[in-house]
């Protein structure tokens, strides 16, 4: 029999009909989804499943974080979980590959951050999370004009010119990418209950042209998030080589305020 520890999709409050919504819901490892509470009755409750202790003993799980197939399919099942538990309840997301030793110790750690747990979920209720990325898209030489050509000024004269034409509309492009962030900033700082700044997607993880310079999250009320997604694009749209992307609703993974105790790394298997 394969030895198994307990693998945590996110924290979450009781509701009426959770665990009809999780049948037949499977996560990582193709592992049935269920529910441990706090306690019988109890107002808390941990979205768990079953998942084989040898992929996430610490030295494992440091060469599948390595290894970018394995990653996305538990990132996949992860959010997947959390998604559909946040379309009935509020939820508190844990970070990827978060595990105990068993449900007891889970149970455990429930009990003893019971305060933490509520007041973070209390404050995340009746909210979901908003991604806001901005791409430069800088134009080519050509497109800023018609620089003269090598006949007219020497092979040297015109690479300077290449160069220089692609410095301008390279500073151009920033200066317009700063604008956008300081707009949205500031509509964010006005109907946002939080702001999270994450570092820019860069190679595989970067979607779509340009260069993503500002990869950002908003924490909206359900009732405005329609307007902040226009506001947002009605204020940027006169700035040229910017594209603006929108991503959302979302649970609220930026603003899940975990306990400290909060491992990072799963327990040891017994």
């Amino acid at each position: 029999m394969t030895e198994t520890v307990t693998y945590v999709y996110a924290v979450l409050h009781s509701v009426e009909d959770l665990e009809t919504a999780l049948s037949g819901v499977r996560g990582v490892a193709e592992s049935p989804v269920r529910l441990v509470p706090e306690d019988p009755g109890g107002a808390l409750a941990a979205a768990v499943s079953a998942v084989p202790s040898q992929d996430f003993r610490e030295d494992a799980l440091r060469r599948h974080l390595e290894d970018l197939d394995w990653l996305e399919a538990v990132a996949r099942s992860h959010h997947h979980v959390i998604e559909i538990l946040a379309a009935h309840t509020t939820v508190l997301p844990l970070r990827l590959a978060t595990v105990y030793r068993n449900d007891e110790r889970m149970t455990e750690k429930l009990q003893a951050d019971a305060d933490v747990f509520t007041h973070a979920l209390k404050r995340l209720a009746g909210y979901l999370e908003w991604g806001v990325k901005i791409y430069v898209e800088a134009q080519p030489p050509e497109a800023t004009g018609s620089p003269a050509t090598t006949e007219e000024l020497g092979p040297g004269r015109a690479y300077l010119q290449a160069r220089r034409s692609q410095r301008l509309s390279r500073d151009e492009s920033y200066h317009s990418a700063r604008e956008a962030a300081e707009r949205i900033e500031a509509i964010g700082t006005s109907m946002a209950a939080g702001h999270a700044r994450h570092r820019v997607q860069q190679g595989e993880l970067s979607v779509g042209s340009g260069e993503n310079v500002v990869n950002d999250a908003y924490l909206l009320a359900r009732e405005t998030a329609a307007d902040f997604r226009t506001r947002i694009l009605d204020a940027v749209g006169d700035l040229p080589d910017v594209r603006i992307e929108i991503t959302g609703p979302w649970a609220p993974y930026s603003f899940a305020d975990l306990p400290p105790a909060q491992p990072s790394a799963p327990e040891p298997a017994p």
